[in-house]
């Protein structure tokens, strides 16, 4: 199996195979026959065909011209409905948020616009990223295009699927608390979490702001990391960018550092036994073969204990949480009932949140940073699964009033989280499948502003890995 990626894109529209304009058509054609399956995989919250077409005539012309814009020009995007596009509402997966179109592009839909990609439309996502599995009430459900009946994982839901279903080969999402990870995991996709600040989060939804990242989704990492290339560097309406360093590109010669495909000569990879123990067994076994060939590669392997992991979850989520509920604080008292119930719950559990807990749990996160920090001095990168267990069964009760269970939270979030207090750059890559032919994703957190030995890291996964189909697939590039 062998997902479309950006360089089969420009080939087709190089050769004239294909255009921009006749792939568009097409994934509007699949788009259809994805919401007329039953059940739908309802994977776009709104999209604009006549904006489509629009884009990919212009696109079209370019490759006729031989001038596109770049490597992107052509290649279709998703962007998550959290992210603002000129032209669409950003609901942030609400039902009453989004009524009025926006007036101009967040500056990573502006990148990606000057770059030439077709942004496809708005992906649906878990309500105001407040959870973990998908499941939408008022936008409709995410299937796992691997097997319909069971979740996405979130937040980024849609993102996550439109990729793996080959509706697009690339989607704009964003990170919390996993909520690119998560998904990319359980839907057999690659998932790149930057550095805090490497990506503007202007025109972003100001959830949570001192966790949040966007980062992209694609088939590959050599993709990913494209598109990161795109969206990345300075930005004057985000201060968090400016002290970046620059990102470079992941495949240029002379790369300090640039590595081939299957080659970490040098290399020390950490990882945690007793953090990898809250893992399924199907899943630390499929995570401990893809830690082996790491190891072939030409990594060393090096046990690490790294301090407080007890306390995450709790800091993370007396972190966030509070974060979300003063995002939504006029919202609630204006349009309270009309949250899911399980986003009503989570926001007023964490309304009650005092001061001093939002305080006292900062203190503990920065343990957390030096901790993680420490760690990352005796090794280059650490290795967890990205998820403890594979897609859970959508439970047909959550349909309508969506998904309340700790016990799912805390299994899906389990390597999640500190990735996101420490601000470090993390990535989710496909390792393999288990029993029930589910995929399982490897995660890798690296040092700060080190996204590149993260996906040299990956790349060995990714080479070593053999892909299955999932059984909802369209192929944008089929003859």
């Amino acid at each position: 199996m062998s997902f479309h990626r950006i360089a089969d894109y420009q080939r087709a529209y190089r050769e004239g195979r294909k255009t921009p304009e006749s792939v568009a058509r097409r994934f509007l054609a699949a788009l259809k026959a994805s919401e007329e399956r039953d059940p739908p995989l309802r994977i776009f919250i709104s999209q604009s065909s006549d904006d489509l077409i629009k884009q990919a005539v212009r696109s079209s012309e370019r490759w006729l011209k031989g001038s596109p814009l770049g490597p992107l020009d052509g290649v279709p995007i998703a962007v998550k409905d959290e992210v603002d596009m000129a032209g669409y509402g950003t609901t942030v997966g609400t039902r009453f948020l989004g009524t009025e179109a926006a007036a101009a592009d967040a500056t990573t839909v502006s990148r990606l616009r000057q770059a030439g990609a077709l942004l496809v439309g708005k992906a649906n996502m878990h309500e105001i990223g407040m959870g973990t599995t998908g499941i939408n009430p008022h936008h409709g459900t995410v299937r796992n295009p691997y097997d319909p009946s069971r979740i996405s994982g979130g937040s980024s839901s849609g993102s996550a699927a439109a990729v793996a279903s080959g509706l697009c080969p690339l989607a704009l999402a964003a990170d919390g608390g996993g909520s690119i990870r998560i998904p990319a995991g359980l839907c057999g996709v690659v998932g790149l979490k930057p550095t805090f600040g490497r990506v503007s989060e202007t025109g972003a939804a100001p959830l949570c702001w001192s966790v949040a990242h966007l980062g992209p989704i694609a088939n590959s990492i050599d993709d990913a990391a494209l598109m990161l290339e795109v969206i990345s560097g300075p930005d004057h309406d985000d201060a968090n960018t400016l002290a970046a360093p620059a990102l470079g590109s992941y495949r240029a010669e002379g790369r300090t550092g640039r590595r081939s495909k299957g080659d970490l000569d040098g290399l020390r990879v950490g990882w945690d036994p007793t953090w990898w123990n809250k893992a399924d067994p199907a899943i630390h076994e499929v995570c401990m073969v893809a830690m082996s060939q790491l190891l072939s590669a030409g990594a060393s392997l090096r046990e690490v204990k790294i301090d407080h992991l007890e306390w995450v979850r709790l800091v993370e989520l007396l972190t966030i949480g509070p974060e979300m509920a003063t995002s939504q604080f006029e919202n609630l008292k204006k349009y309270g009932p009309q949250y899911g119930a399980d986003t009503r719950l989570l926001l007023a559990l964490a309304s009650q949140t005092t001061a001093v807990d939002y305080l006292r749990a900062q203190r503990l996160r920065t343990e957390i940073d030096l901790a993680f920090g420490s760690a990352l001095q005796e090794v280059d990168a650490l290795i967890t699964p990205t998820t403890a267990i594979s897609a859970a069964p959508i439970q047909t009760d959550a349909l309508k009033f969506g998904e309340s269970d700790p016990e799912l939270l805390d299994a899906l979030t389990a390597f999640a989280f500190p990735a996101n207090l420490t601000g470090l750059p993390a990535l989710s890559v496909p390792a393999g499948y288990d029993d029930a032919g589910l995929p399982v994703g490897l995660q890798i957190i690296g040092r700060h502003w080190q996204e590149w030995t993260v996906c040299d890291i990956g790349a060995a996964v990714e080479a070593s890995t053999r892909l299955q189909k999932p059984q909802i697939f369209y192929d944008l590039l089929e003859d």
